[in-house]
């Protein structure tokens, strides 16, 4: 990672906050941007001025649009009206040093390029995703070929107006580079994380009559759900290893239809519930499921549930990847197996349930881990320090 940038200051002043204007219709609820944001506002040498308009409704509404709802002549009213209260939100907006364009933001680069040049402003893409990668892994390009080479064009053209590309790791960032033909210096990485003002540990303990496996997401294709139900499949006749499942997503029908095709007595589904009752499912696992996927999305990223899970104090299994053992070591700070193996996710349960002494041991050193470089101030802090890369005070 790049050497922090020394402090900047007016031409006959003193050192003063890096200014940054977080821009775009990017998604507010999302985890990745409530982290950044938060991060950033932590920090005692950034200010940061908010510059929103809404545009997406939801995963739903994004998955409609990109199976050919954007045709639609509503949609680009839509897109029209967030940008005109964009361009009046940032006419009004103070000076800034760099813009940050928040997740998805890369059709904003056209638009954020605009306005921030047009005051002599650098811009960064927090990229998090490739937007043509997930629409892939979704089928939605094989279903739909023409709305997605279009998605590749806007893609490929909104990551090339940026003067600096936020990824979350070099991994993915290369494949970016490579997909795209984009200059690998033009890149910084900020990791995933969790907020530990949400996930930290509880007073609440695994129970002792049963072993508790907790998987929490979004049902997704790199997730690896299907590995997750074979293993429960396979460890059926135990009685005491019991499976739950929280939240939704587009694969949860399927897997709770599968679950009952094979009767399962093991699988609980909770469906979305309040943030209490997840964190205390949670607080009360022996163990937390991460991600068991090998679509190049599950293979390029650690996923935020992997870092909730070590901030709660909870250890977590998951699938190997280089990724993921350039963050964390494989036996002390995760449990890392062979990916869309229900055998061998079968296996590792039995042992962290054979052995209570290595589930603690690695809850404790990932938890140790987390807390050193994955906590919202930790990544506000790195995320400062990359935007310090472009950021150019002003002139005398």
């Amino acid at each position: 990672m790049a050497a922090m940038n020394p402090p900047l200051r007016d031409a006959t002043g003193p050192a003063r906050p890096l200014r940054v204007c977080y821009f775009g219709t990017y998604r507010a609820g999302y985890t990745r941007n409530q982290i950044i944001l938060k991060g950033l506002q932590a920090q005692p040498d950034v200010a940061v001025h908010v510059c929103h308009a809404p545009l997406w409704h939801g995963i739903e509404d994004r998955v409609q649009q990109a199976s050919g709802g954007w045709r639609n002549p509503r949609f680009w009213g839509r897109v029209a009206a967030a940008y005109r209260r964009l361009i009046r939100a940032h006419a009004a907006a103070p000076d800034y040093d760099v813009m940050l364009i928040g997740y998805p933001g890369q059709f904003d680069a056209y638009l954020g390029r605009r306005l921030a040049h047009g005051r002599g402003k650098p811009v960064a893409l927090d990229i998090l995703m490739s937007l043509h990668l997930v629409a892939e892994e979704r089928g939605l390009v094989a279903a739909h070929p023409a709305t997605g080479a279009l998605l590749f064009r806007l893609e490929r053209g909104g990551l090339r107006r940026p003067d600096l590309l936020i990824a979350e790791n070099a991994e993915y960032g290369g494949y970016i580079a490579d997909k795209y033909g984009l200059p690998r210096e033009r890149f910084r990485y900020v990791p995933h994380g969790a907020d530990e003002s949400v996930f930290h540990p509880r007073p609440l303990r695994p129970p002792d009559d049963h072993f508790r496996v907790t998987y929490h997401g979004g049902y997704l294709p790199s997730h690896g759900m299907d590995a997750i139900l074979g293993a429960a499949a396979l460890l059926r006749e135990r009685p005491d290893v019991c499976f739950h499942f929280y939240g939704s997503g587009p694969e949860k029908e399927r897997i709770v239809r599968q679950a009952v095709e094979l009767a399962l007595p093991n699988v609980t589904f909770h469906g979305f519930v309040s943030q209490d009752e997840l964190l205390d499912g949670l607080a009360t696992a022996h163990v937390c499921l991460g991600v068991f996927g090998t679509t190049r999305q599950a293979n390029f990223t650690v996923q935020n549930k992997v870092w909730e899970g070590l901030a709660m104090g909870r250890p977590v299994i998951s699938g190997d990847s280089p990724t993921i053992r350039a963050a964390l070591a494989d036996r002390r700070e995760i449990y890392l197996i062979e990916r869309n193996s229900p055998a061998a996710l079968a296996a590792g349960l039995s042992e962290l349930q054979a052995n209570p002494a290595l589930r603690e041991a690695i809850a404790a050193a990932g938890h140790a881990r987390y807390r050193a470089e994955h906590t919202v101030a930790a990544l506000g802090r790195q995320m400062a320090m990359a935007l310090r890369a472009v950021a150019t005070p002003p002139s005398g």
